[in-house]
């Protein structure tokens, strides 16, 4: 329980330090930690088709923040959040590099949900120096479970 507690202060002082409206900003492993000591719902915010074709997290619950392709918001986001989590539940919410994610929290913390966290680096990390992903930071790169179709 102690390593729950001071990877929530860390998340707390990231998000503190980075000036986020929500509980926290967890790095993958971090995030991982919470979800398998039953701490936390990952809640994976990307599209149907990314989670399809490019991979999905084993017992993330899986609520589009837009859709593909066109990137269309998803007026239903929070009933369909509410339908997988409780308000008083901690969530983190992960995308492909953390900005989808970051919206979702904002929206969720406005909504009343009452411990927000956005995975930071998301399932495919950023762009390294030739444009590419899978290569800096990410859920993936970190070598934490996924699957593929």
């Amino acid at each position: 329980m102690d390593d729950i507690q001071a990877i929530k202060t860390a998340a707390r002082e990231r998000a503190k330090s980075l000036r986020l409206p929500y509980a926290g900003a967890l790095l993958p492993r971090e995030a991982h930690a919470l979800m398998q000591a039953g701490d936390a719902r990952l809640v994976d915010v990307r599209t149907h088709a990314e989670l399809h074709w490019v991979g999905r997290i084993p017992g993330a619950l899986p609520v589009e923040w837009s859709a593909y392709p066109g990137g269309k918001l998803n007026p239903d986001f929070l009933s369909q959040l509410a339908e997988l989590v409780d308000p008083d539940e901690p969530v983190m919410f992960i995308c492909r590099s953390g900005g989808r994610s970051h919206h979702a929290a904002v929206a969720a913390t406005e909504a009343g949900y009452q411990e927000c966290y956005n995975v930071l680096e998301g399932f495919e990390g950023d762009k390294d120096p030739n444009q590419q992903r899978n290569r800096v930071g990410g859920w993936r790169i970190a070598g934490l479970p996924w699957l593929q179709s």
